[in-house]
């Protein structure tokens, strides 16, 4: 179990380079406030995520991981959500093979212009983990 600091979840987010970063980054200049333990890893696009990767961010101490994936938007072909998708269960299914709840990993589509759905996903995120973490 990672550590909470004060009232924020430690927040792994997979964001891609041309679709969630641009959101992600006008949250910050719109001054939207989300926790500040989020840190980001920028990669091309969110089907390319290894559920090794996942793992390591819940070893090193992280509570959640989020993947900002790209949905229908993906510049490397339409299979991208489908591929997220499977990644993602396949990493659930490792988490609960490692007694790791999977609801400690989300994913949803962020558009380039979804600064106010990104926050509120970490807002959101923030509250389960903390319940979740604390009980």
């Amino acid at each position: 179990m990672g550590t909470i600091h004060s009232n924020t979840a430690k927040i792994l987010v997979f964001s891609t380079e041309k679709i969630s970063d641009p959101a992600i980054d006008m949250a910050g200049l719109l001054k939207l406030h989300y926790p500040p333990t989020v840190y980001t890893i920028t990669i091309p696009c969110s089907s390319g995520i290894k559920p090794s990767w996942i793992l390591y961010a819940y070893e090193k101490g992280f509570d959640g991981v989020f993947i900002a994936a790209d949905g229908s938007d993906c510049v490397y072909g339409e299979s991208c959500t489908e591929k997220t998708g499977n990644l993602v269960g396949k990493t659930h299914e490792l988490m609960k093979s490692k007694n790791i709840d999977p609801a400690r990993l989300r994913m949803a589509a962020i558009c380039s212009v979804c600064s106010e759905s990104f926050v509120k996903q970490m807002r959101g995120f923030n509250e389960y983990l903390l319940k979740t973490l604390h009980a």
